[in-house]
């Protein structure tokens, strides 16, 4: 669900979590259907995900699809 394109919004969540009955997927549609929007989720995600991401992607990763993308 990662948004890298700015177009999630909460009809795409619920496309998303179709056929999901779980307990947790109902808790968050109706959670962003009540504040009809997906800005703050997304907002604490990336608060929560930073020091993870940031410790998988090390510098050589990094460098590594820098440099993928400059010989492209």
């Amino acid at each position: 669900m990662i948004d890298f394109q700015g177009d999630l919004s909460v009809a795409k969540v619920r496309e998303l979590l179709a056929g999901d009955d779980s307990r947790d997927a109902k808790t968050l549609l109706a959670k962003l259907v009540a504040e009809r929007n997906v800005e703050d989720m997304m907002l604490v995600l990336a608060d929560c995900l930073l020091e993870p991401v940031q410790h998988a992607l090390g510098d050589d990763l990094m460098r590594e699809q820098l440099r993928m993308y400059t010989e492209s």
